[in-house]
């Protein structure tokens, strides 16, 4: 059987853990975060703890704003990978499931709150800090909340067949994240786009192929560009 995304995010946790797996860069307030692959499964690993706590588990849909107003973002790439990791798919759109949770970044007064739907905000701070004003009772400071919970996860696979991703383009279950044709392993060069072509490039393919990303958010010049990828010794 072929190891689905989080068996493939714990193995290289486990082979090459101290190693960067994903770069993030936010040219606009000069941020750059890396992950290594043990830091990162740490924080998917509390997220997915976080996911139980709020009643989500495997087929509960996750409306995953951030996957559209900030495709590129570390945050969102956590949010995507511990939603798969206990098989809860990830819905990005309005309309297409009734979902059990929604996650927002710090613009989450414009969540639509009438189907009664768990609400978490993420502050998406460079450090990591909660949001600015705490928030009503009804929605939840992911910043706060995360941090209180275990490291690690137990691993409970997922069913290939189950969904994992739905857009208004396309419904891939967790064995079709992996679907096409691999790349050799590489350090690649990422600029945030749509939600699933940003997705794959930086959260799928590094697992998949080996090698990891370096994630450029928006608003990049061709100049920031350019000596992110000399410094980072990336490729397009």
């Amino acid at each position: 059987m072929t190891d689905l995304i989080p068996a493939l995010l714990r193995r290289r946790a486990r082979r090459a853990g101290a190693d960067p797996l994903l770069t993030y860069y936010e040219p606009a307030t000069a941020t750059r975060i890396e992950l290594s692959a043990v830091t990162l499964l740490n924080w998917v690993d509390k997220t997915s703890h976080l996911l139980d706590e709020l009643g989500v588990g495997a087929g509960d849909a996750v409306e995953l704003a951030l996957a559209t107003t900030a495709p590129g973002h570390w945050v969102t790439a956590v949010w995507q990978l511990a939603c798969w990791q206990v098989g809860a798919p990830v819905v990005v759109g309005p309309g297409l499931a009734e979902p059990r949770l929604r996650v927002t970044g710090p613009d989450w007064a414009a969540a639509d709150l009438d189907d009664g739907a768990e609400l978490v905000a993420c502050s998406l701070h460079p450090l990591g800090l909660p949001l600015p004003e705490p928030p009503p009772p009804h929605v939840t400071d992911y910043a706060l909340e995360v941090r209180g919970q275990a490291d690690t996860y137990p691993a409970r696979p997922p069913a290939a067949t189950a969904l994992a991703w739905l857009d208004a383009d396309r419904r891939l279950t967790q064995a079709d994240l992996l679907a096409g044709a691999a790349g050799a392993p590489a350090r690649r060069l990422v600029l945030s786009g749509t939600p699933w072509e940003t997705a794959r490039a930086a959260v799928v393919a590094p697992l998949r192929d080996g090698g990891s990303t370096v994630l450029v958010a928006g608003g990049a010049t061709a100049d920031q560009l350019a000596r992110i990828r000399r410094d980072e010794r990336a490729e397009l």
